[in-house]
C-alpha cells in the first residue's frame, strides 16, 4: 500500500510541475486514479488527504478534489548564488510545526483571535515572552511590553513619537539598518551618524554628540551588525550606557538576532540599564518566519501611552493569530529548538563565507570579519562603479547587496553587502570566486578608463 500510496502523491506533484493539471483543475476521480494506480480507494482517499494537507488540492462536497495551485517552474533560479535575500534560510522555516500551532491557536482562543484585541498585545503572549526574554538577559514586566507588526513598525513609532528628554535628534551607526534610515529621512528628523568599523566606535565622538546634538536616542544594533556583522563588548555597552545616562540620552537597542549569539556571556544594553534609559527591540522576522510580523518592544512605563497611541493610528492591533500561534510556538519548546538547529547552519554558512573571501579577493579589497549572523560587508576601492559591478554580477546571477544605502548621503562608502541566510552553502565558494573575478576585471579596467566613474544603470 505505501508504494502505490507514494506513487499518487508523486504522480499528482509530477502532473502539477508539468502544467497538466493546472489552479482549478478537477482531478482524476478516486475511483479512476484507484483503477489506474490498481489499489483500493481508501489508499487514494489517504494520498489526496495527505495532498490537502500540503495545500495541493483541496475538496469540493459532492464533486472531488481540485489543484490549489501549480508549481512555478524553478529552472531559472537554480543556478542563482544569492547574497541578497535577508530573510532566514527558506529549508529551515517550520512550516507545518507552526501550522499545528496556528491550528491549536484557533481552537484555543476562537473569538479572540478574529475580533478586535489588546492594542499592547495579547496578554498570554506578553506572559511568555517575559519568560522567554529571559535567556536573552531582558529581565522585566509583561505591561512594559508592547507587541508590533514587526520591528519596523516599532523603529517607525519611536522615531516620530516625543520622548521624555523633550530632544528632537537621532543619532545612528554609520552605516546602519538602511529600514531605520528610510523612516527617519520619511518622516524628515536631523539624523546624526556616528563611524563604526569592526574595531568599534571613538568614544570620544560618541560623548561629543550627547553633549552638543540635542539627541533624543541613539540607535544601535549591538551584535551581528546589520550591514557589517560587528559585535559590542560588555564593557563597551556599559560604556555607551553610563554616557547616556550622564546626557539624558535614550537608547534604542535593535536585538534583532540575539538567539544566534554563541557567547553566553554577551549581555543586551537592556542588561545594564533595565529601568527606561534602553529600550529593547525583538524581532522574530530573521530566525523564524519573516510573514508572521511579530516583534516586541521593551518600554518605559512613562512611554507606553504615547506608543500605544501612536501604533493606533498606524493599525488598531498586531495580528491576534499571528501573537496566538507564536505564545504556542514559544510555550511547547517549539522556538528554542528551531533556534538550536539554524544557530548552528548560520556559524558554518559565515565560516564558509569568511574562507572563501580570504581566498579569491583581492588585497585591495578589505572585508568585515563577523563571528556569524548574517552579514558581510565588503568595502570597494573608489575605482570601481557599484552600479556597474552589481549589474555584471546579476548577469551572473549573482545577488548582491549596495550597501552604499546603509550610510546617511554625507557619509556614504563604497560597499557591498553580503547575506548568507539564503544563499545555499553548496555555492558560497563559487559565488565569492565569480564576485573576485568581476571585481578585478572592473578594476584592471577602471584604471585605464575614467568613464567608469559614470554611474551605471
Amino acid at each position: 500500500m505505501t508504494t502505490k500510496y507514494i506513487g499518487i502523491l508523486e504522480w499528482v506533484k509530477q502532473q502539477i510541475r508539468d502544467e497538466k493539471l493546472k489552479t482549478g483543475d478537477k482531478l482524476p476521480s478516486i475511483r479512476l486514479l484507484a483503477e489506474q494506480f490498481q489499489c483500493s480507494k481508501n489508499t487514494v482517499v489517504k494520498a489526496l488527504l495527505e495532498l490537502e494537507k500540503q495545500h495541493i488540492v483541496y475538496a469540493k462536497p459532492k464533486s472531488g478534489y481540485y489543484v490549489v495551485d501549480y508549481y512555478q517552474t524553478t529552472t531559472n533560479h537554480e543556478i542563482d548564488i544569492d547574497f541578497l535575500s535577508a530573510g532566514p534560510d527558506k529549508r529551515t522555516m517550520p512550516y507545518e510545526d507552526f501550522q499545528h500551532c496556528i491550528n491549536q491557536a484557533i481552537d484555543h482562543y476562537k473569538e479572540q483571535l478574529f475580533t478586535y484585541s489588546d492594542q499592547q498585545g495579547l496578554l498570554s503572549l506578553r506572559l511568555e515572552l517575559v519568560k522567554y526574554l529571559q535567556h536573552l538577559q531582558v529581565f522585566t514586566k509583561h505591561d512594559r511590553l508592547v507587541i508590533t507588526s514587526g520591528s519596523q513598525q516599532a523603529l517607525h513609532i519611536l522615531s516620530i513619537m516625543p520622548f521624555p528628554n523633550g530632544k528632537k535628534n537621532v543619532l545612528i551607526e554609520q552605516p546602519s539598518y538602511f529600514g531605520m534610515i528610510d523612516s527617519l529621512q520619511l518622516n524628515q528628523i536631523t539624523t546624526l551618524g556616528i563611524e563604526l568599523t569592526m574595531e568599534g566606535i571613538d568614544f570620544e565622538r560618541l560623548e561629543n554628540f550627547f553633549r552638543t546634538n540635542d539627541i533624543k536616542f541613539f540607535y544601535i544594533i549591538p551584535r551581528f551588525h546589520n550591514p557589517l556583522g560587528h559585535h559590542y563588548t560588555n564593557e563597551e555597552k556599559k560604556k555607551i550606557v553610563a554616557l547616556a545616562e550622564k546626557y539624558d540620552v535614550y537608547i534604542v537597542e535593535d536585538d534583532f538576532l540575539a538567539e544566534l549569539d554563541m557567547d553566553s556571556k554577551a549581555d543586551p544594553l537592556f542588561a545594564y540599564e533595565p529601568n527606561g534609559r534602553v529600550i529593547y527591540v525583538k524581532s522574530f522576522s530573521k530566525v523564524f518566519l519573516p510573514g508572521l510580523r511579530i516583534a516586541t518592544v521593551v518600554l518605559p512605563e512613562k512611554m507606553i501611552p504615547s506608543f500605544i497611541h501612536n501604533k493606533f493610528s498606524t493599525d488598531f492591533h498586531t495580528s491576534p493569530l499571528s501573537q496566538g500561534a507564536l505564545e504556542i510556538y514559544l510555550k511547547n519548546g517549539m522556538f528554542q529548538y528551531h533556534v538550536e538547529s539554524v544557530k548552528i547552519l548560520y556559524i558554518k554558512k559565515m565560516k564558509t563565507l569568511l574562507e572563501a573571501c580570504s581566498l579569491y579577493l583581492p588585497n585591495y579589497v578589505q572585508f568585515t570579519k563577523p563571528k556569524s549572523g548574517f552579514y558581510l560587508t565588503i568595502f570597494l576601492p573608489s575605482h570601481i562603479n557599484i552600479d556597474k559591478l552589481i549589474y555584471l554580477l546579476h548577469e551572473k546571477n549573482i545577488y548582491v547587496d549596495n550597501a552604499s544605502r546603509m550610510y546617511l548621503a554625507d557619509n556614504q562608502k563604497k560597499a557591498i553587502r553580503l547575506s548568507i541566510s539564503q544563499v545555499n552553502e553548496q555555492k558560497i565558494n563559487l559565488g565569492i570566486q565569480l564576485l573576485a573575478e568581476t571585481i578585478i576585471d572592473l578594476y584592471e579596467k577602471s584604471k585605464y578608463n575614467p568613464l567608469s566613474f559614470i554611474s551605471y544603470h
